[in-house]
């Protein structure tokens, strides 16, 4: 197939170092031009694929230092040159949000649009109910909860490749960490979890600007304790290791995750995890069997005792069973044929 991939322009593709969404557009792209298909990646300069890549703007966004961003200019610049060059394709898949919602309808392009954040927001119901034609691909079931009337296509799981990662065997002596720090990703929770369980905590996290008073306030008077260590931002050239190496994952967010790539990126290292049941934790985790899904900090901590009874080797043949790029190729390549072979009439 002749397939355009529009990524965010936040990020390169893949990011440097954090950036859920830019990573799984890499590993899907990537996995594409290797089962023979005609790609073509829309994303920032700075990107590295084997596709075609159709730059947009010099650099990530996040990486560039200005005084007064407007980053709304090269998103629109993006969606318009997708809809000039659109007849090129046999299908657009749009990991950028809403943005290119118009430009599909009055197009008449076909066209998939993966929602990769939360759609529990209010202030997002009447935009989607305007476009109820747009075919969307949910990364989990639970995601759609807010809007089971949109136009649902397929429920598509993240995938990593199966070589990105070595599993790990042997059980580490610390718990991690890995994502953003912010209130509802937990980072304050993963900290009493590891006190109370009295185990060490190792935190590779990145600092958003919008939430440096959360980090100042609440989390800076926490790193006091010789027994927590944060590590920053990790790259993906570290990230095996830093996983692999752990005893425990801890999730434990207090919001919808939609999906919760650090999961399968833990699994993936053979490492089990300990997860709040929030958002789609119960559809990616196996209670047991990949990890423990738990409701408050207790459970956690309690959690963490019985870590050994959760095989390393099992958690690793879940991720490859579930969640390898591979797979998640195949399921969009069944949506892509399904809209592809829709009749799309072009609008007048």
């Amino acid at each position: 197939m002749r397939i355009a991939q529009i990524a965010p322009l936040h990020e390169s593709v893949p990011p440097q170092l954090y950036g859920g969404t830019e990573r799984v557009v890499s590993y899907l792209t990537e996995e594409l031009v290797r089962q023979g298909h005609d790609v073509t990646l829309f994303a920032s300069a700075d990107s590295h694929t084997s596709a075609r890549l159709r730059p947009i703007c010099p650099k990530a966004l996040r990486l560039e230092p200005k005084e007064l961003p407007y980053p709304l200019a090269w998103h629109m610049l993006q969606a318009e040159l997708v809809a000039q060059e659109c007849g090129k394709f046999d299908i657009v898949h749009s990991h950028a949000d809403i943005v290119l919602f118009p430009y599909i309808r009055w197009c008449g392009m076909p066209a998939i649009s993966t929602m990769h954040g939360r759609l529990d927001i209010p202030d997002q119901f009447a935009l989607f109910k305007e476009f109820d034609d747009v075919p969307l691909v949910s990364i989990s079931n639970t995601q759609r909860t807010p809007m089971p009337w949109a136009n649902w296509v397929a429920t598509v799981y993240h995938g990593l490749p199966q070589e990105l990662y070595t599993p790990q065997e042997r059980k580490g002596d610390y718990l991690a960490f890995l994502g953003r720090v912010s209130p509802e990703k937990g980072l304050a929770r993963a900290i009493r979890i590891a006190k109370s369980a009295k185990m060490p905590l190792r935190i590779g996290a990145k600092v958003d600007p919008v939430d440096q008073k959360y980090f100042d306030r609440t989390i800076l008077p926490l790193l006091q304790d010789p027994q927590i260590e944060f590590l920053g931002e990790i790259g993906e050239s570290s990230k095996g290791e830093f996983l692999g190496n752990a005893a425990a994952v801890l999730f434990p967010i207090d919001w919808p995750e939609p999906f919760g790539l650090v999961m399968i990126e833990a699994l993936a290292c053979g490492t089990p995890v300990i997860a709040f049941s929030h958002g789609s934790v119960p559809e990616i985790l196996e209670h047991g069997t990949t990890g423990f899904v738990v409701s408050n900090v207790k459970a956690a901590a309690e959690a963490v005792a019985r870590i050994p009874t959760i095989s390393r080797s099992q958690c690793r043949e879940v991720f490859e069973a579930r969640f390898s790029a591979e797979r998640m190729c195949r399921d969009y390549l069944r949506a892509y044929e399904l809209v592809a072979g829709q009749s799309r009439p072009r609008a007048a």
